[in-house]
């Protein structure tokens, strides 16, 4: 794959078991903020809750960025409200295509998941996981119902196409939380998501199915549910799905 990102820090493998890893190495190391960790294919991707992500070689973009954004852990998941947005602007803006955003970590191309992202703090920098779906023809049975790709959803355009604009989109929305503050990100995500507001979903919250209608964002950006007996429940994590 071709890299044209001149002003910053780049490493491109051929092969990762995942691209998390060695972006926590780099980071601990003191690399600078920026630094993309790329991979073509990932043998053990990470995705949300330990879960694995399919990681087919040459078809999807999976990289993590070394992001250092003197915020401290209780920001973490408005970073990931700002990564969400931020990959959600970049495919829209290269492809034409309308993702959606459910909450907290996932990008949709007509109900499919097209895109995850991963947080994680490792001392004073955040690592970013981001993996998008490029040019996926097919998915493995046990996901196929519910993942797609931007190539599925009609959009024929190379990883390469995709990876500055991610970078520069990234840089721009957590420039938007660090500038302006969570009010500006959870407004900005609530916009942007079909599911942060008036939405029946049913989440699975540690084993505990809550069944509501989305009520919105906390200013900590944790998703309030208005549950059928009236309580409004704070969505700490867990999976979220329509109804």
């Amino acid at each position: 794959m071709k890299i044209d990102l001149p002003d910053r820090r780049v490493e491109w493998f051929p092969s990762l078991d995942s691209t998390m890893t060695v972006a926590v190495r780099l980071a601990h190391e003191g690399c600078a903020s920026g630094t993309v960790v790329g991979a073509d294919e990932q043998t053990a991707g990470i995705g949300r809750a330990g879960h694995a992500w399919h990681s087919e070689p040459d078809a999807g973009l999976y990289v993590s960025i070394v992001l250092r954004l003197a915020l401290g852990p209780e920001s973490l998941p408005l970073v990931m409200l700002a990564l969400g947005l931020a990959t959600r602007d970049a495919i829209a803006d290269v492809t034409g295509l309308a993702p959606d955003l459910r909450w907290p970590n996932d990008v949709l191309l007509g109900e499919k998941k097209c895109a995850g992202i991963l947080a994680q703090m490792e001392d004073d920098a955040v690592i970013a996981g981001i993996g998008i779906n490029v040019g996926h023809s097919s998915f493995p049975p046990e996901i196929a119902p519910l993942a797609t790709s931007l190539l599925l959803a009609g959009a024929s355009v190379s990883r390469e196409e995709v990876l500055g604009p991610l970078v520069d989109s990234v840089d721009s929305s957590c420039s938007v939380l660090a500038q302006r503050g969570p009010e500006a990100i959870c407004k900005a995500f609530g916009l942007a998501s079909t599911y942060a507001h008036g939405r029946r979903v049913r989440v699975d919250q540690d084993g505990t199915i809550l069944e509501g209608v989305t009520r919105g964002l906390d200013p900590c950006g944790f998703l309030l549910l208005r549950q059928d007996n009236g309580t409004v429940t704070k969505i700490l994590a867990g999976g979220v799905r329509p109804i």
